[in-house]
């Protein structure tokens, strides 16, 4: 696989790896935020754990899941949907190393939604659901994009977990991280470089993104509190 094509693939499996965390981390960041609930400490810490341990036990965990063997992975691969050493495997592992990121950013944006607008909808007559959508998710949205963002740039450098339940296989499975790797090993350090150039650049442009939102938004509060 050519260069271009391994930053092409890392890109798509990055996307995919966000939207299959998203709808997830949403929910924990929400009812986290707003609930108390038996096990909410349990769930804080679990979600966290990505984020202290090493990266290669997170694979080793996955694996264990999701391998042939596994409790998930037997039953996929009769249904014919194989997860680990596929191009599923690699989205698995970004997206299980890029949830904490996005939950945290998240939680804190839903914390800095006033209740009071929301409680002031329900009186209105709206329904749960669409104060959430109508007052919550607008008010949360920068924080939101901005945890995204952080995610995405998480799953664009994940290498550790990836290589142990996804490989480095040419052409099915080969990320950034791992194209970096396996150049440097081979003492191309040339090919490696340039992926690591790119690299940067993607990496820049997501953490920019993501610092600018924040900044908007809290300049947006200092707004509104100077306002009120």
């Amino acid at each position: 696989m050519s260069a271009l094509g391994v930053v092409g693939f890392t890109l798509l499996c990055a996307a995919l790896a966000v939207g299959v965390m998203l709808p997830g981390g949403l929910l924990v960041a929400w009812a986290l935020a707003r609930r108390q609930w038996p096990g909410k400490s349990a769930v804080e810490t679990l979600v966290s754990l990505p984020l202290v341990m090493p990266p290669v036990a997170t694979g080793l965990l996955l694996l264990r899941l999701l391998g042939r063997r596994g409790w998930l992975g037997r039953p996929l691969e009769e249904l014919g949907l194989p997860i680990a050493f596929t191009w599923r495997a690699v989205v698995v592992a970004m997206a299980v190393m890029a949830l904490p990121l996005f939950v945290r950013s998240a939680r804190v944006a839903f914390e800095g939604v006033p209740r009071r607008l929301e409680q002031v909808a329900r009186t209105l007559g709206a329904s749960p659901w669409r104060a959430w959508w109508t007052i919550t998710l607008p008010l949360a949205r920068r924080g939101l994009v901005s945890g995204v963002l952080l995610a995405f740039a998480r799953a664009l450098g994940e290498f550790g977990a990836t290589i142990l339940v996804a490989g480095n296989i040419p052409g099915r499975t080969t990320t950034l991280a791992t194209a970096i790797y396996t150049h440097e090993q081979l003492g191309e350090d040339a090919a490696a470089f340039r992926l690591v150039a790119a690299g940067v650049a993607l990496a820049f442009a997501a953490v920019w993104g993501s610092e600018w939102l924040l900044r908007a938004r809290r300049a947006e509060g200092s707004r509104a509190g100077g306002g009120a």
